[in-house]
Parts: structure tokens; sequence; C-alpha cells
């Protein structure tokens, strides 16, 4: 880590303050990436959540008090991990009144003496078992995602709350109902055992890749684009891929939100509007996400055992290698999205079929598919036909379709589109044009 507090001479960081907000930063920084790693060791330690997030929290807050005067220490995990445990050990000391209290701390004290500070990377397979944990099927999935957010990812639980667009109270009872219930359930806290992965791993990816939509396209709130939930998901998927690195799944995740990730700056303009795909400036996607995804992409084929994730990653990575819409391979898109049906013959699978076939074949093709589409409350659904029947001439059918989609959608940047393209439509103006 650099050390903030040496700022070049002449650097505005030079200014009176500036070394404390840098190293405030850089506690943040460290605060993000060491959080959960904290937390997860700790629940192993004491074998409970809530100890273990409150000593994690104090360690943190020790960090804040210390390091500004005495410098970040070169392994800042250990550092809070150590601390945190200590004030744990302490803390069971304290309620050794207690038989069972003191002998668990008696225990603990006598275990941790002779212990050297834990290197950081010995604790990853902690957060795996967290996350593991997080993700328990007994949980629901809103709760699994919450708990993801806050033990693993540090959010607090304002933010989380934000990010589910509830009230803070209502999150933090929602968080302390899921722990509760993990403890009652004496959900064990490990990884799954090999037969039971598959299920339990598709909870996981499905949480993550949850996370990770939630930052990249809000359903409520003002914000377009949550960047601190897609970077979170991301950083998460990267863990696990560090954890899994033989499960094309996880890989397929992973290179599905990098990729979609690159081209996150186009994706909305200025002024707050949403930028459709074949308008965006192709330079301004992120070349070097691109290309891990395309590494991951083609890791994944060498495995050949195809998934939703991967051929999504696959899909994604066929737009990013193209420099136009126009040098777009849209038949092998159709195919990656015909074998996607076949894994997960969805609707909404194929309603992104449809809008590939009326690239290829034309938007009365296109539309003949989604006519069959069962996804009235979907706005999607009714946007893809706005813009089909638009293509087609159909304009006041058109302008309808964009008056249910605006209904429908939630995001603040999507509505300023649709009703951009409804209003174009209703001037007589083409507003793909």
């Amino acid at each position: 880590m650099t050390d903030a507090r040496t700022p070049a001479a002449g650097s505005p960081d030079n200014a009176p303050g500036a070394g404390l907000a840098a190293d405030q930063a850089a506690i943040e920084t460290v605060f993000r990436e060491e959080f959960g790693r904290v937390v997860a060791t700790l629940i192993k330690r004491f074998g409970d959540i809530d100890l273990a997030e409150e000593m994690a929290q104090e360690a943190f807050v020790e960090a804040l008090q210390r390091w500004p005067r005495d410098g970040v220490p070169p392994n800042p995990g250990g550092w809070l991990t150590t601390t945190a445990r200590n004030r744990g050990i302490d803390r069971l000391r304290r309620e050794s009144h207690r038989e069972a209290k003191h002998e668990a701390a008696h225990h603990l004290y006598g275990e941790e003496q002779d212990m050297p500070v834990a290197p950081v990377t010995s604790v990853n397979d902690e957060r795996l078992r967290l996350l593991f944990t997080c993700c328990h099927p007994a949980l629901a999935t809103d709760a699994q995602v919450a708990l993801t957010l806050r033990l693993l990812g540090g959010l607090t639980v304002p933010e989380v709350a934000d990010a589910f667009l509830v009230p803070e109270r209502t999150m933090a009872q929602r968080i302390t109902r899921a722990k509760r219930k993990i403890k009652a359930a004496n959900i064990p806290y490990r990884v799954p055992r090999d037969a039971d992965l598959p299920d339990r791993l598709k909870g996981v990816l499905a949480t993550i890749y949850l996370v990770f939509n939630e930052g990249y396209l809000p359903q409520s709130g003002e914000h377009a684009i949550r960047t601190d939930l897609c970077h979170e998901a991301i950083r998460l998927g990267r863990v696990l891929r560090d954890l899994m690195p033989d499960e094309p799944e996880v890989a397929g995740l992973l290179a599905l939100m990098v990729l979609t990730e690159s081209r996150r700056t186009a994706r909305v303009a200025d002024d707050g509007l949403l930028v459709p795909l074949d308008e965006q400036d192709r330079t301004t996607w992120d070349r070097t996400l691109i290309d891990e995804g395309h590494d991951l992409v083609r890791w994944c084929l060498q495995r050949n055992r195809p998934g939703p994730y991967q051929l999504l990653a696959a899909v994604n990575a066929v737009h990013t290698d193209a420099d136009s819409v126009e040098e777009t391979d849209w038949r092998q898109i159709v195919a990656l999205y015909d074998q996607m049906y076949a894994v997960s013959p969805t609707p909404v699978v194929a309603l992104n079929r449809a809008v590939a076939v009326g690239e290829v074949d034309g938007p009365a093709a296109s539309l003949a598919i989604v006519d069959g589409l069962a996804l009235d409350s979907y706005h999607p659904f009714h946007a893809t036909r706005a813009d089909l029947l638009r293509r087609l001439g159909r304009t006041d059918d058109a302008r309808a379709a964009y008056d249910r989609a605006i209904e429908l959608a939630a995001n603040p940047a999507e509505i300023a589109f649709l009703t951009r393209r409804r209003d174009a439509l209703t001037a007589g103006e083409n507003p793909a044009g």
C-alpha cells in the first residue's frame, strides 16, 4: 500500500490536514478490502457472527485512531484481525463470571498466545465459508444478498438499505433475523461437501449477480448506476474465482460482469439518458476489462461445460469484439441464445434471442417471436416491441408500446431514454436517427 503520508513536493496533498485525509482514505480502502476477511476469520474463532462483526468494527475504529499517528502497518489485514481477535478474547474474559465463557476465553487465549499473526492470504478460505453461509438455501434470497453485502462486502446497514431501497430499520431487522436463523438452524459455517456444492454454488453465483445487477441497473431511486455495488460484486467474483479456479460457471460469471462493466462509462450520457448499445462510443470501453473477460471466456470454451453465465459472457464477448454494431456477429449471438434457451428456457432468454434475430432476419421476424411471449409486466418486453414496431413503421402501435414500457420502468436513465424516443416518434422524427 502506498504511504499516503508522504505526498510529493508541491502536491495539493501538502495542504494542512491533507495527510490525515489521505490516511482516512487509505483506511477506508483497507476497510472495503479487509472487512469481510476479518469478520470471516473471527466467526471461525468465536463461532458468533454478532461478536465477530462487533469486534471487527471496534478494530477499525482503533485503526482510525492509531494509523494516522503511527502509520498504516505493512500487513493491515493481519493487524486488524489480531486486534479484533484480542478484543473478542477480552470481551469473553470480562464475561467470565459465567463458567462456560471463562473456559471459552481461557481456551481461546491459550490457543492464540502462541499463534503468529496470520498472513492475509491464509484467511481466504474463511471468506468462502462466509459467502456460502450467507447464501444458505434456508435463507430468503433478499436476506442472502443483504448478509453478503453486510458481512463480506463490508457495506454499512444504511448502505445495504439504500441498495434495497428500504428504510434502514427494515434492513437492520432483516439482517438480524437472518443471523438469528443461521444460529437457530445450526447452519454450518463451512464450504458445502462436494456432493452439495453444485446446488449451493448456484445460490452464491445468483446472489453475486443480483448484487451486480442492482448496481448496473437499479430498479428504483435516483441513481442510473450504482458503481459501488458493481465493483463489490466483481470483487466477490474475483474472490470466488481465486478460491474455485476450476469451476467454469464461476469464471463465466466473472467474465460476464467484467465485460458488462467494461461498457459502463459509455452507457449513460452526461444528460442522464441511457445510451443504447448501437449508439455507444466504443472507444471509451475499458479494454483492460474486455481483455480479461475474453481470456475468461476462452478458458471456459476450453472446458466445454457451458452454463448460463458462460453463455451470457460469450454473448457479451461477441459484442465487445466488434468495432461497430454493423460488424457484430449477430448469427453467433443467435446461436449462443439458442444454446442458452436449451439450458434455461425462460421467456426473458427468448426475448433476448428475439432481439438478435431481429438483427439477422429483420424486425418482422423478431416481432413474431416477441408477440408470442407472456411478459406483459416486464418493461424490456414493451421497449423491445416499441423499437420493432417503430422500425416497421407502425407508429401508433410503437407509441403505445413506449407508453407501457415507461409506465413499468423504474430506472431514471431508462425512463428518460424511452420518453425521448416516444416523444421523437410523436413529433414525426426518427428517434434512432
